[in-house]
């Protein structure tokens, strides 16, 4: 059976390594589907599959300069390039699956390419887990800004978008319309002057988790996390998990696998190279929690790939 090192390159089925950074995954037929950001050539996000999250079949470029655009209900800009012809930033893809719509849903982080000024959000949309997605644009969430970013899902289809505002000095969770492709309301604003980022938010027994880091750029640092009843609720105060660079990495975010009665829960993260960006790896760990609930993160070489089961976050 394939072992997966951590914090070593990864490569596909066909032994191109597996550029998937900052992402998410979900599972359709059998399959899961692993989203993430691609810096190479004209591609923005990556799509790769595998029926045992060892073997990486890619799929498809999901996201490029030259991907399908139409407007939406939301008045945004449609670019897909820059003013002066270049790419543009899309970083943190998530997608969810709107069952109501039939639709697969991307949020990701947008900048112009040459600052981080923009801090918007942008959506786009497809009918199957891995085809050409259709860009709707980028816009400011009631004009905040918005930068690292997540989704999290109810289990009767609600959903929430995450992200860093005010210069990454606070958190905001934003409950989306039913078709997931605009803001409904700002529901919580977090952790103000912490400045946190990679939020990845997940619930165990009744209780959300949110797991974050420090703004220090392509550096680790000390990983927190909080806790709250609800999404739009009381959050605790923030308290450490992992050593003092979280094993050398950030979150990307957490997918919880099995049945109810017996659900496991994988941090999935990057260990960014500043030096070279294409060299970045992956490292996938098990969270464990103690009587109280609390969360904790060891490390472990190789990748905890061994679970079974249907990942929290399929709504088909």
């Amino acid at each position: 059976m394939k072992t997966l090192k951590n914090g070593e390159l990864w490569y596909d089925t066909q032994g191109n390594v597996i550029h998937a950074h900052g992402g998410c995954m979900l599972k359709k037929d059998g399959y899961y589907y692993w989203y993430g950001e691609n810096r190479n050539d004209d591609n923005y996000i990556s799509c790769y599959r595998s029926a045992d999250l060892r073997e990486w079949e890619f799929r498809r470029h999901i996201l490029t300069t030259h991907s399908p655009v139409s407007k939406s209900r939301v008045k945004a800009s449609l670019t897909l390039v820059n003013e002066k012809g270049g790419k543009v930033n899309l970083e943190r893809p998530k997608v969810l699956y709107n069952a109501a719509t039939k639709k697969y849903v991307l949020w990701v982080h947008y900048e112009n390419g040459e600052n981080y000024r923009e801090a918007a959000c942008a959506v786009a949309t497809c009918d199957v887990p891995d085809g050409d997605f259709v860009y709707h644009g980028h816009f400011n969430p009631f004009g905040y800004m918005s930068r690292d970013c997540t989704l999290f899902q109810e289990e009767d289809g609600t959903a929430y978008f995450i992200s860093a505002a005010r210069d990454n000095a606070d958190l905001h969770i934003y409950r989306l319309q039913e078709d997931y492709l605009n803001i409904d309301s700002l529901v919580n604003r977090l952790w103000q002057g912490e400045y946190r980022e990679a939020p990845a938010v997940f619930q165990r027994n009744g209780t959300y988790y949110m797991l974050t880091s420090f703004c220090t750029g392509w550096k680790p640092n000390q990983g927190k996390y909080g806790t709250a009843e609800s999404m739009d609720g009381k959050w605790s105060i923030l308290k450490e998990f992992g050593d003092e660079t979280t094993f050398h990495t950030q979150p990307a975010f957490v997918m919880p696998i099995g049945s109810p009665d017996n659900r496991e829960f994988l941090y999935i993260s990057d260990r960014w190279d500043e030096e070279d960006y294409n060299h970045s790896s992956y490292v996938f760990l098990k969270l464990t929690f103690d009587a109280e609930g609390g969360l904790h993160l060891e490390y472990d070489e190789n990748a905890p790939l061994d679970v079974e089961g249907r990942p929290e976050g399929e709504r088909n």
